[in-house]
């Protein structure tokens, strides 16, 4: 069973009225999200691995030092689907709801969230992402480096922000700070994260 790469949830000229080209995405979804799946499939290719689920995969894999490459590509497989549903054209803003009233209980409100997440994206050296997850029952913010996700720790993950420079270098050149506010005020799809909370 071949893994195979979702569509985006968007045109891909959706997002260039809120700070995000197409460019951008013919070369990250296009490019490197595209070649995570191809490469992943090749380094399962005739293994059990081949059979199990994406997630199962990233589980085994972070847990094995001997599959290192297939928890890199298979994780950021997963990363950028769960990217790209964290963004939606016109997003952003606050959230509302049971999500809204979670994220003030555990934050003490939405712009100490916005600020502890807006710090983690920016100072996650070089590539990685941040993440807002439910740990237990409880909202937190973290950030993890190159490829390694909430879910290969046992983590639920409800928004992440892709911090590699190809995700914001056409569109921000090298100012990940305004990228970051950016995606906080125009393009957090907080529906999405609604559902994953009330999946958690």
């Amino acid at each position: 069973m071949a893994f195979s790469q979702a569509p985006l949830p968007f045109d891909i000229k959706a997002l260039e009225p809120y700070g995000m080209k197409a460019e951008t995405f013919e070369y990250h979804y296009g490019k490197h999200h595209k070649t995570y799946v191809d490469n992943l499939n090749k380094l399962v290719e005739g293994k059990d691995l081949a059979d199990k689920s994406l997630e199962e995969v990233i589980q085994i894999s972070f847990k094995d030092p001997s599959l290192t490459g297939v928890f890199n590509n298979a994780a950021q497989v997963w990363n950028h689907t769960f990217f790209w549903d964290s963004l939606k054209p016109a997003g952003g803003g606050t959230p509302s709801g049971d999500l809204a009233a979670k994220i003030d209980k555990d934050f003490g409100g939405f712009d100490k969230f916005k600020e502890e997440f807006s710090n983690a994206a920016a100072t996650q050296f070089g590539s990685g992402w941040a993440w807002l997850i439910d740990d237990g029952g409880t909202l937190k913010v973290i950030k993890t480096p190159n490829a390694e996700n909430p879910l290969a720790h046992g983590k639920k993950a409800l928004l992440t922000l892709d911090v590699w420079e190809h995700a914001y270098y056409i569109d921000f050149r090298n100012a990940r700070p305004a990228f970051i506010k950016n995606f906080l005020d125009q393009l957090v799809n907080w529906d999405f994260v609604a559902e994953n909370l009330a999946k958690a």
